[in-house]
């Protein structure tokens, strides 16, 4: 009996200990320091990410990505968001926040880890993780909103950019207005 209370104690701890994230992983046709680079850099993230932004791949240097370059400070996307840590063609880390339309976390960071590495000849596997979420009803509807848009926008981005070309922000730009 004492067994079963114990197995069942570990088993609760264990499911009531775990903590939403966001995993997933794509195979990017290009070799990891192309694919590295599309992450590290202002003009890589160009490419695919969003129109503008600004990252200085230091630590705590800024890590800034703007979905709506023109707007004003604090509201283009990801601002003053900060690079954590970092391992050339290996790994990424950088805060992360919500955007403007969820503004009881907006002032709130996450936290994004990239790995890369080799999966074949001149292509990458990337595999992303995002935490740091709580489990409120508001931070259910934010963990949702990330899970759509890393999975269904901005991975299939990074692979679209290698396979294709980079993005056109202009026609894309265009067609939400």
């Amino acid at each position: 009996m004492k067994k079963i209370l114990f197995l069942l104690l570990i088993v609760s701890l264990t499911a009531f200990g775990q903590r939403p994230e966001i995993h997933s992983e794509v195979i990017v046709n290009a070799p990891v320091s192309d694919v590295y680079n599309a992450w590290t850099t202002t003009e890589g993230i160009k490419t695919f990410f969003a129109p503008g932004g600004n990252i200085e791949l230091k630590p705590n240097g800024f890590y800034e990505i703007y979905m709506l370059p023109e707007a004003e400070p604090g509201q283009r996307g990801a601002d003053s968001m900060r690079v954590m840590a970092f391992e050339k063609d290996k790994m990424l880390a950088f805060t992360w926040n919500a955007p403007p339309y969820f503004p009881e976390l907006r002032h709130q960071l996450t936290h994004v880890q990239i790995f890369f590495e080799p999966a074949g000849e001149n292509k990458t596997k990337v595999t992303f993780i995002h935490d740091g979420f709580g489990t409120s009803p508001e931070w259910k509807k934010l963990h949702e909103y990330f899970t759509n848009a890393w999975t269904n926008v901005i991975l299939p981005r990074l692979k679209q950019r290698f396979d294709e070309g980079p993005v056109d922000w202009s026609k894309i730009m265009n067609r939400k207005k």
